[in-house]
């Protein structure tokens, strides 16, 4: 009775994880995902292997990958790559962000008084022209979830709280 107990539990345990990794993603997202696995899964067993990736690097034209570079690979997957493993290595890879620390340090650069705040007007003005620009609805999505104040400056450091750790009224 007890073993199926915990199987049953780790069975929970394990959809409620997956089940965080696609709500990660759009479902047009995960369907490309999956695409993109099957191309991989060159055997269609739903594990990617060692086998699998030298085959998909030989259909793109490199012949020369070492078992070590394969083997380093399928180690980020921490056992089998099935379709969820596949999806939670891509999810943190795109969704990683920096640490919260190195996020910190480049809003300062925009704050050579020190308070704590940048100017949120000049903020948008850098987003939209700068480096990788957003787009005007990439902006005003991301203000529905900063801390502005009544003056119009952005409380950086509860913004970069939240851009490491999520925003708390998602949950």
């Amino acid at each position: 009775m007890k073993a199926g107990t915990r199987g049953r539990a780790a069975a929970k345990r394990a959809r409620r994880g997956s089940s965080n990794v696609f709500s990660m993603f759009e479902q047009s997202q995960i369907q490309e995902f999956k695409e993109a696995f099957s191309c991989i899964d060159q055997n269609r067993d739903g594990i990617i292997s060692k086998s699998d990736l030298r085959e998909t690097y030989a259909q793109l034209g490199k012949l020369n990958v070492s078992d070590g570079e394969l083997e380093e690979m399928l180690k980020e997957g921490k056992g089998p790559i099935n379709f969820t493993v596949f999806l939670t290595l891509f999810g943190e890879k795109l969704n990683g962000t920096d640490p919260e620390e190195s996020i910190l340090n480049a809003f300062k650069l925009f704050d050579p008084a020190g308070t704590g705040t940048i100017n949120k007007d000049e903020f948008k003005q850098l987003l939209l022209t700068q480096a990788d620009k957003f787009s005007p609805e990439e902006v005003e999505q991301m203000f529905a979830v900063t801390p502005v104040d009544v003056a119009g400056n952005i409380d950086y450091k509860s913004l970069c709280y939240i851009i490491t750790h999520g925003d708390e009224k998602e949950d």
